[in-house]
């Protein structure tokens, strides 16, 4: 079975239960009319040539609708970036994909300032030309019986590619990744075998369907369950999000580090009161994070970790099985090893190298690049390009990206290890990123962007030489107060870089 006909079966059997509270539009939008705009969208989307359809809309049911709508049709759809640069990622997505239409919005085009891009269709001119013959033909298609109405839609093998996405950019030029509807499906039912969630549970849709995390986590978790899901455009309206969870009495959410923050900054003591899983990956989660939660809403922050290539999730803490500071234990299904860098040879327990998966979560490859697909998929094994370590109790740790360890005088060095000695030794609510920047003679310096005024450069050198070598402390430490984010919420490291280099230069020339 594929994910929409699986959504048919959803829709048919929750009709009247409400699907997205689409905080977008104010509106209350149930399984059943969910179903009908699917078939509707589906029509109209068919009509646009070639095998993808780019989709270019906020976390709303318009998103979800244009991901339904395109699937139903046979197209797949392709998720842009409208974070930074979505003219630009438009044109991107259309070279590397070859496809020509964007499913956008006028409203957000407005709102982010672009121009539009050729080949873009805007929802709000689709649904002003939508006649009554449309609806009703919609209407009456849905009241078929699931298993003839599953064969109105396209119909293929799980194996098909289910959408394309991108990886971040935050290291290099971003990669289009296939997932196959396997691919996504194996987080959907592995899930639940972890976490106690049913269709009674009521998810915070928060962050943008171009991100793995909020695509999978977001969208088709829930919305195969049966559950409900109040769905947020801006995930940085961080007081209207926390609102929003005493409202409508959400029980789950997920999120960045960075969106953690920004709801425990402004939200109040019950807010989460019936927030049952937080859950938060894409990022390290810091003890401060994880003390300011408890403190404050008496609630468990637990992490998980995922990337795009695995649809998303790998591994995650849960209640009774949570080691803060690891990022959990793999997902049934999910193999992982930990091999040397160098040699690929299979390391024991406790020991440090990269970490490879196998499962059927592990993408079809990337879009148009056999090349790198072959280097990080060998005999089914993903090689996640990060470091890490599986302890004797089957927890994954997370040590950073391989690309995050830099050579300083001949020495190996963790960038992210510097960043975790250093975070707590910052004023409260500071956030820090450490980069490399080059150095004729040893080849690399280390420095820091902190977000913060007034530290004591000297003071925090002299402390960091307590758990760290004298090698691998930031020799400058730049105020920079709003640190790059990506769309999704991660730190954009190719811009801090740059930033730091610069103010290197510039204080060397």
């Amino acid at each position: 079975m594929q994910l929409h006909q699986s959504f048919i079966t959803t829709a048919k059997k929750f009709g009247n239960k409400i699907s997205v509270y689409d905080q977008a539009t104010d509106k209350e939008i149930s399984y059943s009319k969910m179903l009908i705009a699917s078939l509707i969208l589906s029509k109209k989307f068919s009509k646009y040539r070639g095998n993808y359809i780019g989709v270019m809309v906020p976390t709303s049911a318009g998103c979800m609708l244009s991901i339904l709508g395109s699937l139903m049709c046979g197209k797949i759809p392709v998720m842009i970036n409208y974070a930074t640069g979505a003219g630009e990622n438009c044109i991107y997505a259309q070279e590397k994909c070859s496809f020509k239409t964007i499913i956008t919005s006028k409203k957000l085009l407005e709102k982010i300032n672009v121009e539009p891009v050729e080949g873009m269709v805007f929802l709000e001119d689709i649904m002003d030309s939508l006649t009554t013959l449309d609806k009703l033909k919609a209407a009456i298609k849905s009241k078929l019986p699931t298993f003839i109405l599953r064969l109105q839609v396209h119909k293929g093998s799980d194996d098909e590619d289910c959408v394309i996405l991108f990886t971040s950019g935050s290291e290099k030029d971003p990669k289009a990744v296939q997932l196959s509807h396997k691919n996504i499906f194996h987080n959907v039912n592995t899930i639940p075998q972890v976490i106690d969630i049913s269709e009674n549970d009521i998810f915070a849709g928060t962050l943008p369907l171009f991100h793995v995390f909020g695509l999978t986590i977001n969208f088709w978790l829930p919305i195969l369950m049966g559950s409900s899901i109040v769905a947020h455009a801006n995930p940085l309206d961080y007081k209207a999000i926390c609102n929003s969870f005493k409202k409508y009495k959400i029980t789950l959410v997920v999120g960045t580090p960075s969106f953690f923050y920004g709801y425990l900054r402004k939200s109040e003591p019950g807010d989460f009161d019936s927030v049952r899983y937080a859950i938060a990956g894409a990022d390290k989660v810091t003890d401060q994070l994880r003390e300011g939660y408890m403190k404050k809403h008496n609630l468990e922050l637990m992490e998980g970790y995922g990337t795009t290539e695995t649809s998303p999730v790998i591994s995650v803490n849960v209640p009774g099985a949570n080691k803060p500071g690891s990022i959990g234990k793999p997902l049934p299904g999910v193999q992982v090893k930990i091999v040397d860098r160098e040699t690929d040879e299979e390391l024991p327990a406790n020991k440090e190298g990269k970490i490879l998966v196998k499962g059927d979560l592990v993408m079809n490859g990337y879009l148009g690049d056999l090349e790198e697909t072959s280097l990080r998929i060998r005999n089914g094994w993903y090689d996640t390009g990060d470091m890490g370590v599986l302890d004797e109790d089957g927890f994954l740790w997370h040590r950073g990206r391989l690309r995050r360890f830099v050579k300083v005088g001949g020495e190996m060095i963790s960038l992210v290890r510097v960043e975790n000695v250093l975070e707590k030794l910052l004023p409260e609510g500071a956030v820090c990123c450490v980069v490399d920047v080059p150095n004729p003679r040893k080849g690399s310096d280390i420095v820091a962007a902190v977000t913060t005024k007034g530290i004591n450069k000297k003071h925090i050198q002299k402390q960091m030489k307590k758990e760290i070598p004298a090698i691998a402390i930031p020799k400058e430490f730049h105020l920079i107060e709003d640190i790059p984010m990506m769309g999704s919420g991660k730190v954009n490291f190719r811009e801090v870089e740059k930033i730091c280099r610069k103010l290197e230069n510039d204080k060397s020339n």
